[in-house]
């Protein structure tokens, strides 16, 4: 078969080098893809926000399914494109894709569905949102803007100053464009987060092995939030009674409070949770495999990902027996200097061989290209390195081993990733 992968990130290199394991496809696209891709994948100029020209492409090349793995297109509509031209697409459909795509939708389905999660007010008004956050005067807290922010849409407010001027740049000074028309203020609740993917085929919900990310750019959780610096699975606070906890009391309402919305999710469903005194509480949501986690959930996975995609479209998900290593896996996110403010593009990255690779880990590259035979940066998040071992130690201690060979203008890494004590 041939098969369509929309994007151009670590994500989907990761998930491009599980799907080149099956022995049921022949040929994947990727749009617009990368530098590294280009060694797994054939890449194809096209946003991965052009619906007409990714419909298009698909046609005109036989294409037999089609990977949405962003948000962006998926809150647009592709799936619903794709599916109404009779292709296969995996991920979900528009209506469903808002559980991710407005934070106002997916907070009031926990309240009116009794899904455990941090109390919260909605705001379409500037004044009346600095007003309540002053009567409040309770900090930290939290500010987030409704719609997508590229994973950077949340602001943690130590003062009514630092709140004020949070409230003001998005709404006003719209940072995050439209996403900040309507804003959500939310109690600041603490304890370990663990973040959890999930395939959903709309009734059934089948969560994959659990992971940590680490948003902060700085050793210790300093500095302001990025895409994610990089990721360990398993979580070591996600024990197995959490875990049956979360099924029972978060993952299984999540997906029939969907259904009873008319809009069942299928795809891939992230729970972003945080692990309280009070519980485990929704962060967030997110309507696709999260970036960097798939980089060290996949890896784990044994079973053939072209048969869970097709179960997951076919509505059939309750019938197959989905296996997963015991290995850890760990991986390293190597960053542009400056990032997750402006940062330098074309620095040449040496020390990865022929394919993009580096012996004993495997490089998903995020933000990369192919310039006069040089694989250079092209992103704020260059490479993710990424190495599996029977204990996270020794995982993480391959990744930062190997992370010593390749070097570029700039780069910059946490050195605690999978290291960070948490005191509750």
């Amino acid at each position: 078969m041939k098969l369509l992968m929309v994007g151009s990130g670590g994500r989907e290199h990761a998930l491009i080098r599980k799907l080149n394991e099956s022995g049921q496809i022949d040929k994947i696209y990727c749009a617009p893809g990368n530098g590294g891709i280009s060694f797994d994948a054939e890449n194809v100029n096209i946003a991965a926000t052009d619906i007409e020209g990714m419909v298009a492409f698909a046609k005109q090349n036989s294409v037999d399914l089609v990977f949405v793995a962003p948000d962006d297109p998926l809150a647009l509509g592709m799936v619903d494109a794709l599916q109404k031209e009779g292709i296969r697409a995996f991920g979900p459909d528009a209506a469903a894709a808002r559980i991710e795509a407005s934070k106002v939708f997916s907070k009031n389905l926990m309240k009116k569905y009794n899904i455990p999660t941090a109390d919260y007010n909605v705001f379409d008004d500037m004044d009346k949102a600095i007003s309540f956050i002053k009567d409040n005067n309770t900090y930290p807290i939290v500010i987030k803007a409704d719609g997508l922010a590229l994973g950077k849409g949340v602001i943690i407010a130590a003062d009514f100053d630092e709140a004020k001027a949070a409230v003001k740049s998005i709404m006003e000074d719209k940072i995050f464009g439209k996403s900040g028309n309507n804003i959500v203020i939310e109690e600041f609740i603490t304890g370990p987060e663990v973040s959890v993917l999930s395939f959903c085929d709309g009734k059934t919900v089948v969560p994959m092995v659990s992971s940590m990310d680490h948003k902060r750019i700085f050793d210790g959780n300093k500095g302001p939030n990025t895409g994610g610096m990089g990721t360990v699975s398993p979580n070591p606070f996600y024990t197995d009674e959490i875990a049956k906890q979360c099924m029972e009391e978060i993952f299984i309402p999540t997906v029939k409070a969907m259904e009873s919305e008319g809009c069942p999710f299928k795809g891939c469903l992230y729970f972003g949770l945080m692990l309280t005194k009070n519980g485990p509480k929704v962060i967030e949501y997110n309507s696709r495999f999260g970036d960097p986690e798939t980089q060290v959930v996949l890896p784990r996975l044994k079973t053939d990902l072209v048969d869970i995609v097709n179960a997951v479209i076919d509505g059939t998900l309750d019938k197959l027996d989905i296996q997963w290593d015991d290995n850890a896996c760990a991986c390293v996110v190597l960053a542009s200097g400056g990032y997750p403010g402006s940062y330098n593009k074309g620095e040449v990255i040496s020390g990865l061989d022929e394919n993009g690779q580096l012996c004993g880990v495997t490089v998903y590259h995020a933000g990369t290209a192919i310039k006069d035979g040089n694989v250079v940066t092209a992103g704020g998040r260059v490479l993710g390195v990424t190495a599996s071992a029977k204990t996270l130690d020794e995982a993480l201690d391959t990744a930062y081993d190997r992370i010593n060979k390749i070097s570029f203008n700039g780069m910059q890494y946490r050195k605690d990733i999978g290291r960070v004590e948490w005191k509750q």
